[in-house]
Formats: C-alpha cells, structure tokens, sequence
C-alpha cells in the first residue's frame, strides 16, 4: 500500500531517517514532493554525504512509514547516484523521468513541490508535452556555455566523549622491616683482694654468717608505634595530543566531452 500524506503528516516535528530495504541508514529527512494530480506524497529528499550538506531525491513508491523513519526501496549506493536535483523549487518534467529511470520507474504525471516535512503540498498540474526549457540544445534559455560541476569534500572535526579516567584510593597492607639496636645488663662477678684501704668495710659484719645480695638487671625491648602522614596529592589532568587520521571518500565531477564533424572529439 502506497504511503500516504496522512502518514507523512504523522512525521511533524520529528527529525527522522530515512532507511534502505535492508535497514541501513541512508541519511535524515529532507524533503517531501507531492504529485499536483494526486496531491499524494512523490519524493522525499535524503541528506547524505558530509554533515549532511547534500540531498538525493528518492521515490516514495513502496515506501513505508517505520516510527519516524521513512523505510524505501532501495540501497543507499542506488540512492546517493541518484542525478543531482536541486531541492530548492519545482522538479522539472525532464528532472523527474531522469528520477524515475534511474530507479527503474515509470514515470509519473504532475509537476512536484517541496516542503519540510511539516506538510506536503503541490503547485500545479503541467501537460507532459511541455518544454522542458535549458535542457536540450534548442531551448529558448540555453546559451553558449555547459556548467561542469565536481563535488569536492568538506573535511572537519567534532569533539565526542572517548572514555572516562577515575581515581580510586584504597588501602593495601605491606610488611616492613627494620632493624634497632637494643641493650641489656648481664651479671659480671667481681674480686677484688682485702687491703688496707677496704679492710674496714670487710670487718663491718659478723665473722662468720649467711648473705644474700641482688643486683637488678636491666635490658631495653624493641617499641613501635605507627602514624599516618600525608605524603602526596594526586589528581587527574588532560592533555591534548593531536595526530592525524586520513579520510577517504568518493567525490563525483562531471566530464565534457565535444562532438565535431568529422569524427573528432575533443575532452
């Protein structure tokens, strides 16, 4: 079943995609181009290529609301081939049958007009006889010079979260080893010969008797005690380090070729 403008309506004030029959993202929601004979959706434009700075028109035929996506027909290499129309207006007859062939199409009937995808409207019904002025050699607009366009890229930067740094404190426990000297008294019998200086001291008792006499000894024993000290702040900081990154992309540019009488050609 076709898609229809009430669906497309549904899309109001959302910034949807639009995805390929397999499900890949072709690019964001451009515009919608309705057909003046049905006023039913036609086209909508796809913004591809580099920050989006490009759009490709793509049928709307079989196409299918999904959310506030747009689900087409069609692969996204298909889609970013499609000849190069400018977005800004009408569609000219002979724009849409380039459309139509290049996505193996019938063509349709009606001019197509744009809008965002707040609503989807027409301008006028066309007889498809037409002139399709400026595109054939005998328009009445055509002058005596060809435009060539190339694309070329638009290379920049954005800035996105890479990952995230924490510090953590925690508590481990370690054994240390460290060595003190330490002393002690020990008993050291000493003699010395009675003489004339400490015969007295020796006569001061009885002369025969039972004695005891006690010497306290001493010794020193290892002591520790522990104290948390501060030894150093740490905190996390950045850096910038800038390297380079080689971007590879397929750029089209047009070629003119010049036919001449009598078989020559020149590029």
């Amino acid at each position: 079943m076709p898609i229809t403008r009430d669906q497309l309506d549904g899309l109001n004030g959302n910034s949807g995609n639009v995805i390929s029959a397999n499900g890949q993202k072709i690019g964001s929601i451009g515009q919608i181009y309705a057909d003046d004979s049905t006023g039913e959706p036609s086209f909508v434009t796809v913004k591809t290529g580099l920050f989006g700075t490009a759009e490709s028109f793509v049928p709307l035929a079989d196409a299918t609301v999904d959310g506030n996506d747009i689900r087409v027909n069609y692969d996204k290499d298909l889609v970013k081939d499609a000849p190069r129309v400018d977005p800004d207006g009408d569609i000219t007859p002979t724009e849409e049958q380039q459309l139509y062939a290049h996505y193996g199409l019938s063509s349709g009937a009606g001019y197509t007009s744009g809008t965002d995808t707040t609503g989807v409207a027409g301008t006028r019904d066309y007889d498809t006889n037409d002139d399709a002025t400026g595109y054939d050699t005998s328009g009445p607009t055509t002058d005596d010079a060809i435009t060539r366009s190339e694309e070329r890229l638009n290379v920049g930067t954005r800035t996105e979260e890479a990952g995230r740094a924490r510090l953590r404190k925690y508590v481990v426990t370690e054994n240390v080893t460290q060595t003190v000297p330490v002393s002690r008294e020990e008993v050291r019998i000493e003699r010395e010969p009675i003489t004339d200086e400490n015969v007295g001291s020796a006569r001061s008792g009885p002369d025969i008797s039972e004695e005891e006499h006690e010497v306290v000894l001493h010794q020193e024993r290892p002591v520790v005690e522990k104290e948390a000290v501060p030894v150093e702040r740490v905190r996390l900081g950045t850096e910038t380090v800038t390297s380079e990154e080689t971007v590879s992309e397929d750029v089209r540019k047009e070629q003119i070729d010049s036919d001449l009488d009598g078989g020559r050609a020149d590029r």
